[in-house]
């Protein structure tokens, strides 16, 4: 399913270079377009992580991806940029089910030793998702337009319900919630943890975004190539991106099941990967083309390698009774960076005439990363919510 979710999303920015030329929109009104996504996907975040835990994952998922797949069949016929705009806002809201969807069935299912593996598997669809749609939709575009990948891709989508339905039926209800046994929404929100992996999955989400919707426009105007070369050559760095998420995802569980530290492995793996966002940004932003193509796989290693910790760490401080609510509001505050991003680097390319400033931006994102997963965790390890609920109690007069 994330797999899925991915292709369909990056569709546009693989258009983007020949729509914007097709129907004569600015470099601001495509990132307004790349960005508007966003606008719906992460003010839903927290209703879905709160509908997932009330009526089953399960059901959730399978709503979101008929009204997603169904946003991507129209942008085919779309002509105006209000028309193109109201399919992005519903295609948001039709993949904001993904992930408190995907957190609450694993935290259910998965034992904490097996998370690193487990999202690792999810992190490698969801990498390889944009792989498989620059690859495949680059190609299509290229031969027969870019409204012949939305209708492709959205149709094809559209054939996962039939497994799923039957996978599904084996999901048993969710449990009735109660007091004692799930933290109140008020509890979650107001824990520092959940605000570090909050600012965390923000910086983070910032720069892959600002990837993820501009590289497309960056390799074919900044740095000359063909939409087929820059098909072959973006799709293939996220190829890297998705190996690396899964050799990540088995080394951290690997460790840990040897008897190694959770925290560290988790917290280790994001801080190299913050640190070395920077110095791929810089080296894009200025650096020659060689180092430029170099530092595009660099970035997709270390992307990749830190992909599995962004929810294990959250599955792991929420538990299962509070995963939901918990990725719901996490990724709200890591989906206001692709509200951000793509409209920013829009702006900025539209007044300076180049990509530069925007990688300058991006890597200054990246630093922040830093204080939310080293400085604002704890110890990795389910929190003890019903100490975290008690209410206090005045101290005795004497």
């Amino acid at each position: 399913m994330v797999f899925i979710n991915y292709v369909d999303r990056g569709a546009l920015p693989t258009a983007a270079p020949l729509l914007r030329l097709d129907l004569h929109f600015s470099d601001t009104q495509t990132g307004i377009l790349l960005s508007a996504f966003f606008w719906t996907y992460a003010s839903m975040q927290i209703p879905i992580g709160l509908l997932a835990e009330r009526f089953g994952a399960h059901r959730v998922l399978a709503v979101g991806l008929a009204v997603w797949a169904s946003a991507t069949i129209l942008v085919g016929v779309a002509h105006s940029f209000t028309v193109l705009l109201l399919l992005r806002l519903l295609l948001g809201l039709g993949e904001s089910a993904g992930f408190p969807c995907v957190s609450k069935l694993l935290a259910s299912a998965v034992p904490p030793k097996g998370l690193g593996l487990a999202n690792g598997i999810v992190a490698f669809a969801y990498l390889f998702g944009p792989a498989v749609g620059l690859y495949a939709g680059g190609l299509l575009m290229a031969q027969f337009g870019w409204r012949s990948a939305f209708f492709v891709f959205g149709a094809l989508s559209l054939l996962w319900l039939w497994p799923w339905s039957h996978i599904a039926r084996q999901v048993p209800a969710p449990a009735p919630s109660n007091v004692e046994d799930s933290p109140r929404f008020w509890t979650v929100l107001k824990n520092r943890a959940m605000w570090g992996t909050g600012l965390g999955l923000f910086s983070i989400n910032y720069v892959f975004y600002f990837m993820l919707t501009w590289l497309p426009s960056y390799l074919v105007r900044a740095r000359g190539f063909s939409m087929v070369e820059m098909a072959q050559l973006a799709g293939s760095s996220y190829v890297v991106n998705a190996l690396s998420a899964l050799a990540a995802g088995w080394a951290i569980d690997r460790y840990i099941r040897r008897g190694g530290s959770g925290s560290l492995a988790y917290k280790a793996n994001l801080a190299v990967a913050h640190i070395g966002s920077v110095v791929c940004m810089l080296s894009m932003a200025v650096g020659s083309k060689p180092l430029a193509l170099s530092a595009i796989f660099l970035f997709q290693v270390l992307c990749g390698a830190s992909s599995p910790c962004v929810f294990a760490v959250s599955q792991i401080l929420a538990g299962p009774r509070a995963a939901g609510r918990w990725v719901g509001i996490q990724n709200t505050c890591g989906s206001l960076a692709g509200v951000v991003a793509p409209a920013l680097t829009g702006f900025i390319v539209d007044r300076t005439h180049s990509f530069t400033n925007a990688f300058l931006v991006a890597a200054a994102m990246s630093v922040l990363g830093l204080v939310g997963w080293i400085w604002m965790l704890p110890t990795l390890a389910e929190l003890p919510w019903k100490k975290l609920a008690a209410p206090r109690t005045a101290p005795a007069l004497t």
